[in-house]
């Protein structure tokens, strides 16, 4: 079963140096793009990453990315 598609877009979000994050990967999250654990009994399981500088990311929100959890362009072809 493929992933719910949360939105057509990217989500930007500030990320903090030595920070691991959890992003979602099933898309049924509610608190986009991050995981809050709706992927239960399914066979999503969330991403977890450490932010190597702080910055403004571009988390993928269609769940279609080449480079988990950032935003590639896929949305474009959705």
């Amino acid at each position: 079963m493929p992933p719910v598609i949360a939105q057509k877009s990217p989500i930007a979000v500030e990320l903090e140096a030595g920070k691991t994050y959890y992003w979602c990967s099933c898309g049924k999250s509610g608190n986009q793009p991050f995981c809050d654990g709706s992927h239960k009994g399914s066979e999503f399981t969330p991403h977890a990453f450490t932010a190597s500088e702080s910055k403004t990311a571009y988390l993928c929100a269609c769940k279609g990315t080449k480079n988990q959890p950032f935003c590639d362009g896929s949305h474009k072809e959705l």
